[in-house]
């Protein structure tokens, strides 16, 4: 492993369903397994003790899919949550090698019960603070959508703001600035992604889509990264 590691990494999970399509599935077989990746990748962070990554799950532009699609989601929603829940707990793991779990977006958007979900998680999880991996999950996440309700505190607040104080009103305010942010099946573009946080952000385009992408894959992100020089400006 390279010792140059990231702090923080962003995952734009693109291609679940151009991947079924490519298998002969129907949309959601390549959710599911889009599902089954998230949960590897988390894996592989642990292992590498990678503090830090952001998966871009849900935007706040995918509540405009069919209600078909939206309904089935929500479906998966509530397995992948009981899936994390059941990783983050599982027996035999020191705590200094255990999971956080934070939930980032509107998370109101979402049916009762899920909300509930997601909040016994984040809780449960608090309790690991030697933990060596925080996983945050975009939810009803856009990046203007984030900015626009800080905005509307800043304004309510009655105060001025400056970029430190400004940070500190937004949905990923306590999640570091991700250091590279993947977006798989070769789109190159942000989406509505982290706009507040990705300002110095590496980006690397990876073909394959999400469903496919392998451990070797993830070891490929991470000696790109090592190869980068950052300058952040200077």
């Amino acid at each position: 492993m390279p010792d140059n590691k990231p702090q923080c990494l962003g995952f734009i999970m693109d291609g679940n369903r151009r991947w079924a399509t490519d298998q002969g599935l129907q949309t959601y077989e390549g959710h599911k397994q889009g599902g089954e990746t998230l949960q590897n990748c988390i894996e592989w962070l642990r292992e590498s003790k990678i503090p830090h990554a952001v998966f871009y799950a849900f935007s706040t532009e995918n509540w405009n899919r069919s209600e078909a699609e939206v309904s089935y989601l929500m479906d998966l929603f509530r397995e992948w949550l009981s899936q994390i829940d059941n990783k983050i707990h599982k027996e035999g793991v020191a705590d200094n090698e255990r999971i956080k779990v934070r939930v980032v977006g509107r998370r109101s958007d979402f049916a009762p019960d899920i909300v509930e979900q997601i909040n016994k998680l984040e809780a449960d999880s608090l309790k690991y603070d030697q933990a060596t991996t925080t996983i945050w999950i975009a939810l009803s996440y856009g990046g203007r959508a984030e900015i626009i309700e800080a905005v509307n505190a800043a304004i309510k607040a009655g105060d001025l703001v400056d970029e430190a104080s400004f940070e500190k009103l937004l949905w990923t305010a306590d999640m570091p600035d991700p250091d590279m942010i993947i977006r798989t099946s070769g789109e190159h573009r942000l989406s509505n992604f982290l706009t507040w946080k990705s300002v110095y952000s590496e980006f690397y385009f990876i073909d394959k889509h999400w469903p496919a992408l392998t451990t070797d894959d993830f070891e490929d992100i991470l000696q790109e990264y090592s190869r980068r020089n950052r300058r952040k400006g200077q």
